[in-house]
């Protein structure tokens, strides 16, 4: 099994399938759900440059870079959003879970909880990775908060890391799960996704 496999992962509430062009008009309709692009802390493509960023993604994905998925909410059988691994470092069997958005109406619901299970289930599992990785800017405190109720540690702050596109510096709060965290982090995202149905 090699890390950067397109696959399709399902649960009660989502299916994860490998991005596609096929995704764009619902991934459009996602986006306009609040705006998501107008939080100046993200990275979230506007509408008219989604199309850029699916083929950005899928070049990635073909140089072994990336695994983008398209997030399929089961009950509309809509794309509600897109999520991958990236940042493969599969010689040291390590990835990130980033790139992640979601449209406003299913922020904070059992999507993003069985999403991010689905997710680390398969890398600890299947791919037998011994860490994950989860980054957000030091700004996004919805996502810190998110992060962090998933049972990810706080490696550090990597100040000044990247260069926003309005030229601001974004420092990226890095967290992880290691292997040995997995089953009590398993057991909690089962927990959770049970009182959130």
């Amino acid at each position: 099994m090699d890390f950067a496999d397109a696959v399709s992962l399902h649960g009660r509430e989502v299916s994860l399938v490998p991005l596609s062009h096929g995704h764009h008009d619902d991934l459009i309709e996602a986006l306009n759900d609040g705006e998501l692009w107008s939080l100046w802390y993200t990275s979230i493509p506007t509408p008219d440059q989604l199309d850029g960023e699916i083929r950005r993604r899928l070049a990635l994905h073909q140089r072994g870079a990336m695994v983008p998925f398209t997030v399929i909410e089961k009950s509309s059988n809509q794309a509600v959003g897109m999520t991958t691994f990236m940042n493969i470092d599969a010689a040291n069997r390590r990835l990130e879970i980033g790139a992640t958005w979601y449209r406003k109406r299913v922020q904070r619901s059992a999507v993003n909880t069985e999403c991010k299970f689905l997710l680390l289930s398969y890398a600890f599992e299947q791919l037998k990775c011994i860490a994950v990785e989860f980054r957000t800017h030091f700004f996004n405190r919805q996502s810190r908060a998110g992060i962090e109720r998933l049972g990810a540690k706080l490696d550090g702050v990597l100040r000044q890391h990247q260069l926003g596109r309005d030229g601001t510096l974004r420092d990226a709060c890095v967290y992880s799960i290691v292997d040995g965290e997995w089953p009590t982090v398993k057991a909690h995202l089962s927990y959770q996704l049970e009182r959130q149905r």
